[in-house]
């Protein structure tokens, strides 16, 4: 005889539901609301947080135990710990609602028939063209959109891969699957390098008040074009290279490349119209355009089915939320942990003992700026966040005089090692992303896919360095 079920929330719907509060409380919180909402919010997230658990990956489960300790030892340590725990949950519920918004582009790109078209053009250039066309594009548009880049473009190359598109041919599927990828992650991972509204330059340049972006732009420009460059050189490296019969003597047309560009664009300047209305720092306008942005996107598709669109697209997110936001956990954690865990660190650091560790940073003379790269690389590859390590090193270079050596060349190889664990370290959101979509493992995408790109872009940073050192 079998049980009724009772008519309810769903459990394993639960987190995702409590996901989608913590996003709409921080909207509020922003836009002005009262502080008992933000509190609200980090209490509902630390209820998505334990009943995600059992769902979340071993990378997480060890990112949340070590906010756990650090908490432990901020309540034990600090004379005020609870004006910083508060601090440092604000803002990993931030995050964690910056990541759901973003994730709503999932929505619309997986119905858009654009996206098929782009997937199609793009498959169907040649190689060579096909990694500069989806590199640069992830970096120009995760200026603005942040993991929502990732999140369309990898939605576009899984929805156009086709067996179909390959002629059959189920190796040059995958090749093309792994090539296109790697394209869309190297790019997205040069944002936070070139862009003035990144976590990235928001840390370096608040550590290093004396440093000016119009100083540092130059080097983190030369940068990412060396990275841009030897990620292109390893992808024409990568092969394989179909035989020429395979190879289709008719280009698609660019145009569906063009549309998407724009729409990406009006999204972008929906983003920018709402930060200048509003008075709202970039980040904070992302988080309230992007789901206007996804919403509008879908009344758009579903114009034909009545009400204008708005109803059935107001449907098509009711019943795919859940879904959407209980995949997601892993980048909540890995994203907002690093957040918290940095904020901590620095609250936790004793001035004196860091002014002393300071100190040995002269000692190492025109050695600085690589040391500082391959430690930021090393540190994350067994889980210690950039931002941790990055707000570590400007802390201690605030706090001494480093004669001979060029602070924008120091903060620039800071932000290459950053751009450089993005790829190649399994804790950081954007590897989790990957991992989610290709059923890989995030350290098998990091060491074996881009093993040998990490392996140059160290080597070719080490020789750089040195000459203008």
């Amino acid at each position: 005889m079998t049980t009724r079920r009772r008519p309810g929330l769903r459990v394993d719907a639960l987190p995702s539901r409590l996901l989608a509060v913590v996003a709409l409380l921080i909207a509020w919180r922003q836009l002005g609301g009262p502080a008992a909402v933000g509190y609200l919010a980090e209490g509902l997230l630390a209820g998505f947080l334990v009943l995600s658990w059992p769902r979340l990956s071993a990378m997480a489960r060890l990112l949340l135990v070590a906010c756990g300790v650090t908490t432990l030892l901020a309540l034990w340590r600090l004379d005020s710990p609870w004006a910083a725990l508060h601090e440092a949950a604000a803002s990993f519920a931030f995050l964690a609602a910056f990541m759901s918004t973003l994730a709503l582009l999932r929505l619309p790109a997986y119905r858009s028939r654009l996206i098929r078209r782009c997937g199609q053009s793009l498959l169907m250039q040649p190689p060579t063209w096909r990694y500069p066309l989806l590199s640069l594009g992830s970096t120009l548009f995760g200026i603005v959109l942040n993991f929502g880049v990732l999140n369309l473009f990898v939605s576009m190359i899984e929805k156009a891969n086709t067996l179909g598109a390959a002629q059959g041919q189920a190796w040059v599927q995958q090749a093309r699957r792994r090539r296109m990828l790697l394209a869309t992650l190297r790019g997205f991972t040069l944002a936070p390098l070139v862009s003035p509204l990144g976590i990235g330059v928001a840390v370096v340049l608040g550590n290093l008040p004396d440093l000016a972006w119009r100083e540092l732009f130059p080097y983190v420009l030369a940068a990412a074009t060396l990275l841009f460059l030897l990620g292109w050189g390893c992808d024409q490296l990568a092969g394989p290279r179909p035989a020429r019969s395979a190879v289709v003597a008719s280009r698609p047309s660019l145009l569906p490349l063009l549309h998407f560009s724009l729409l990406l664009s009006a999204l972008m300047g929906l983003v920018f119209v709402l930060a200048g209305w509003l008075s709202l720092r970039l980040p904070q306008a992302v988080l309230l355009g992007v789901p206007l942005g996804a919403w509008l996107w879908l009344v758009w598709q579903c114009r034909r089915l009545g009400a204008g669109g708005t109803l059935p697209a107001g449907v098509v997110i009711g019943r795919h939320l859940p879904g959407l936001l209980g995949g997601i956990g892993n980048e909540v954690v890995a994203l907002g942990a690093g957040a918290y865990l940095g904020y901590l660190s620095v609250a936790l650091m004793d001035p004196n003992q860091l002014a002393g560790l300071a100190s040995l940073l002269v000692t190492l003379g025109s050695w600085l700026p690589l040391l500082a790269l391959l430690l930021i690389v090393v540190l994350a590859q067994v889980g210690v966040n950039p931002i941790i390590s990055v707000t570590f090193l400007t802390s201690m270079v605030s706090q001494v005089e480093l004669p001979g050596i060029s602070v924008p060349l120091l903060a620039a190889a800071m932000l290459a090692g950053w751009s450089l664990t993005m790829v190649s370290s399994p804790f950081t959101a954007a590897m989790m992303i990957m991992s989610r979509f290709t059923g890989m493992s995030a350290g098998r995408i990091g060491l074996h896919w881009n093993g040998v790109f990490l392996a140059a872009s160290l080597l070719t940073a080490a020789l750089v360095l040195r000459l203008v050192s």
